[in-house]
């Protein structure tokens, strides 16, 4: 009686996606350029400090932050009206003469709370607009990464991405003067 045994490999991951490591910043750039003119569109840059005309380059519109910071200077300053109204109209006492809705003792407590809201919603929009908190990410495993934030310029390009192809994905980033172009495991 013969025993046969079939060794099965475990599945390899899928991939992430590509990391490509750039020497200047300027490399940096004329990559996302020309990644986001090749028709991209799930892919990310890193650099240890702001490079300008990035934005532009990826392609990526006006910033939604500033509307929902828009958004909560409101929510105070009708939350600070309320409020007010509110307390004059349940407990009407006459102050210095003024009537009980004067607008003067209204701008202190309505600046305020415009400012306090407005900075809780910039914190909280900038949270939620950059998908923080973030506890593991695939960039974070090769040890070449590390350099990101002191001397490294790096473009990952997902495997999500409708464009992406392992083999074509890797000679486009190549030719657009990678020195280096890692797989990124999940």
């Amino acid at each position: 009686m013969s025993e046969t045994t079939s060794t099965t490999s475990a599945p390899s991951a899928a991939p992430w996606g590509l990391l490509a490591q750039f020497d200047s910043p300027g490399a940096l750039l004329r990559a996302a350029r020309e990644t986001c003119k090749a028709g991209y569109t799930c892919f990310d840059v890193y650099s240890p400090f702001p490079v300008h005309g990035m934005d532009q380059a990826m392609g990526l519109g006006r910033s939604k932050l500033g509307w929902i910071i828009a958004g909560g200077a409101l929510a105070g300053f009708l939350t600070a009206v309320g409020l007010q109204y509110f307390v004059a109209w349940d407990y009407p006492l006459v102050h210095q003469g003024k009537p009980f809705y004067a607008w003067q003792p209204y701008t202190i407590v309505c600046f305020e709370l415009t400012v306090l809201f407005a900075s809780f919603a910039a914190v909280i929009g900038m949270f939620f607009l950059n998908g923080l908190p973030l506890w593991y990410h695939p960039t974070l495993k090769p040890t070449s990464f590390a350099k990101a934030t002191d001397n490294g310029f790096f473009l990952t390009i997902e495997s999500r991405d409708q464009k992406y192809s392992p083999t074509t994905t890797r000679e486009f980033l190549e030719q657009l003067g990678a020195v280096k172009v890692e797989t990124l495991e999940e």
